[in-house]
């Protein structure tokens, strides 16, 4: 499922002509593991007072989050096709008030985490058994929102939050470590009051291991600090900053799709 929603990415980019590609990519394997294995939602009833939220801090990866919800019965996957279209449900950045599946609007960096622990201490204080998701990127980790949002989650002691950081080492204008280093990621979490669990984020079986584990740890929020590649899944945007916000050319995605999707 993670290699046919890589394959919904670089196609619904590539006829939007823009977009987002590396950190659509990089966040695949996390995002599948959380429509298709952890999460508890209904298709057929977004609405349901009994699902799990979800909440793409980092929205500009749009593509990822809207091609689960396709794949999962959202709405067609032939719909996918008109990302960033005038008039599509699918914008540039996920918008709650015209696509089922969608949360939040979201977009401006450092904002998820701040939303999804409101939800999460609503919840909390309705005793309402429901978990609240919410993925980040390590540049977005710049925000000083985000390091307020994680002081309250802790001081709330919301462990029904469980925050995963896409941690692919690159953002829009080059490494995170040059334009403003991030690390030490886990000891910063761990020292605002949180659990953590660091992975490898291509690794299928340790992402669902560590969604597992996350659900069980009580008192505190759980951060999953997720190594990532950027553009994973395609040796042509595998670890390259030009195509965090590039969309694949006619040629790049038949070399995409190809290896990718193998034969």
């Amino acid at each position: 499922m993670a290699c046919r929603i890589r394959m919904d990415i670089v196609e619904m980019l590539n006829a939007a002509g823009s977009g987002h590609t590396g950190g659509s990519l990089s966040a695949a394997d996390i995002v599948t593991a959380l429509y298709f294995y952890k999460m508890k939602h209904n298709p057929k009833e977004p609405k349901w007072d009994g699902r799990d939220r979800f909440v793409l801090s980092k929205g500009h990866a749009a593509p990822v989050q809207y091609a689960a919800l396709a794949r999962a019965g959202y709405f067609p996957v032939e719909e996918l096709r008109t990302l960033r279209q005038l008039g599509s449900r699918l914008q540039g950045h996920p918008d709650s008030k015209k696509l089922p599946g969608v949360e939040v609007s979201t977009g401006s960096l450092g904002q998820g985490l701040s939303i999804s622990s409101g939800m999460a201490l609503a919840l909390k204080t309705d005793k309402k058994p429901n978990r609240v998701y919410t993925l980040l990127g390590d540049g977005e980790l710049q925000e000083g929102q985000v390091w307020e949002a994680a002081m309250l989650a802790a001081h709330y002691g919301l462990d029904n939050l469980t925050a995963v950081i896409d941690h692919n080492g690159l953002q829009i204008d080059g490494p995170v470590a040059k334009v403003m280093g991030v690390e030490p990621i886990s000891d910063k979490f761990k020292a605002f009051g949180w659990d953590v669990i660091e992975i490898d984020g291509h690794d299928m079986s340790a992402v669902v291991d560590a969604l597992d584990r996350a659900s069980t740890h009580r008192g505190r929020p759980t951060a999953i600090v997720a190594r990532t590649i950027k553009g994973k899944g395609c040796t042509l945007f595998e670890g390259k900053v030009e195509f965090h916000g590039t969309a694949p050319s006619d040629e790049e995605l038949q070399v995409a799709l190809k290896e990718i999707g193998g034969e």
